[in-house]
């Protein structure tokens, strides 16, 4: 049922077989499993940023693997491009790090944007240059508007493969592996169902023994392979799931706006990578940590500041809109265009730099400081990402 379900989501374009999966408890458990087969203690993957979070801890943690970022620009809406990755890739070696591959997230988390067929080309074409894998983590396959804007890396695979059967071929199929989950695109993160789907025989093997440690209950297996072999209801559940996404982005984009507050041009997931340059007085990190600190203590949201997704440019911020009510999410617009005309007011006020300190020194958030203080702790570790799920 997982490899249908695999298969609808992607259009049909490629099908996807029972025997090369390996059930695991969740994309977190399956991420770590393949950094184990993967690579050593002390090797690298290289991520582009900005990248979700939980990656510092899913992919190193146990494992020992380095995290190298492929650093992108919103100057070409955080592509990947060759010559980031050949940077990646460099300083890599600089560090004495063995690259062992690399990680993307398709759709991405944070950017809610999906790759392109020339960007997983340029991806695979690395891959086989430098002799290196690709994880392609796509829990969040299924929450693509339309699904003809969402190319997985499978499909590319499987064209080129077709195309030329030889020990490149060969190569390419054994070096990508793909990360899945049910957790977004049911909505259903505590049955704990992920799964690697990979036509490398080692890892399958390596991978099926280590998944004896996060096993999924037999009853939730047969709880929810009952579910998705209703495909009549699986039907209607995708298409309305992605109705509604697009709707309440749609709102969420059109009322930042309004703000004066621009969104990256996004196509999936349940977040938007919001750019709030415009309400900082200087471009540094440390401003966008103040933006963030008076989101959460006077206007009353949690969100991410970009930091905490290791993204290169400050000012960018990562909010959720899909895990509330319709009406909550419009609450939650109204106190960012406040947020922002107050903003605008304080800096049209010419300020000497020893004023400003003052000021960013002098604000009072104690009124909240109780309710919003764990928020603060959570944001402050380099381990633990800011909001609940992926």
């Amino acid at each position: 049922e997982m490899a249908e379900l695999m298969g609808k989501l992607r259009g049909n374009k490629v099908k996807f077989e029972s025997d090369k999966i390996v059930l695991t408890a969740g994309a977190t458990s399956a991420n770590e499993t393949l950094m184990f087969c993967l690579a050593d203690p002390g090797d690298a993957f290289l991520l582009p940023v900005p990248y979700y979070p939980g990656f510092d801890r899913d992919l190193k943690w146990r494992t020992g693997v380095e995290i190298v970022p492929i650093h992108c620009s919103s100057s070409n809406d955080f592509k990947i491009t060759s010559s980031s990755l050949e940077q990646a890739y460099n300083q890599a070696q600089k560090l004495d790090l063995k690259v062992k591959g690399i990680l993307i997230t398709n759709p991405s988390n944070p950017l809610g944007t999906t790759l392109t067929r020339p960007e997983l080309d340029l991806l695979l074409d690395f891959a086989l240059a430098k002799g290196v894998h690709i994880v392609s983590d796509e829990i969040y396959s299924g929450t693509v508007f339309d699904e003809s804007n969402f190319t997985s890396i499978a499909e590319v695979v499987n064209d080129r493969t077709q195309e030329v059967n030889d020990d490149t071929s060969s190569s390419l199929k054994t070096r990508v592996h793909i990360v899945y989950s049910l957790s977004k695109d049911l909505g259903i993160p505590g049955f704990r169902v992920g799964m690697i789907y990979s036509q490398n025989e080692n890892i399958i093997s390596a991978a099926t023994k280590m998944s004896s440690f996060g096993l999924i209950s037999s009853q939730t297996q047969y709880t929810l392979s009952r579910m998705l072999s209703d495909e009549k209801f699986m039907k209607k559940y995708v298409r309305k799931n992605r109705k509604r996404l697009r709707k309440r982005k749609e709102i969420l984009v059109s009322g930042l706006k309004s703000a004066g507050i621009k969104c990256l041009k996004s196509n999936g997931c349940l977040f938007c990578w919001v750019d709030m340059r415009s309400l900082m007085r200087c471009n540094s990190f440390e401003e966008e940590k103040l933006i963030w600190k008076r989101i959460v203590y006077e206007v009353g949201l949690n969100i991410s500041p970009g930091y905490s997704c290791h993204c290169s440019e400050p000012g960018w911020f990562r909010l959720c809109f899909a895990n509330m009510s319709e009406e909550t999410l419009h609450v939650a617009i109204k106190r960012i265009k406040n947020f922002a005309e107050l903003i605008h007011r304080e800096n049209s006020v010419i300020l000497k730099p020893k004023q400003v300190n003052n000021l960013l020194l002098s604000r009072n958030f104690s009124r909240t400081r109780s309710l919003t203080r764990w928020v603060v702790q959570l944001a402050n570790s380099d381990e633990i990402h800011l909001e609940n799920g992926r």
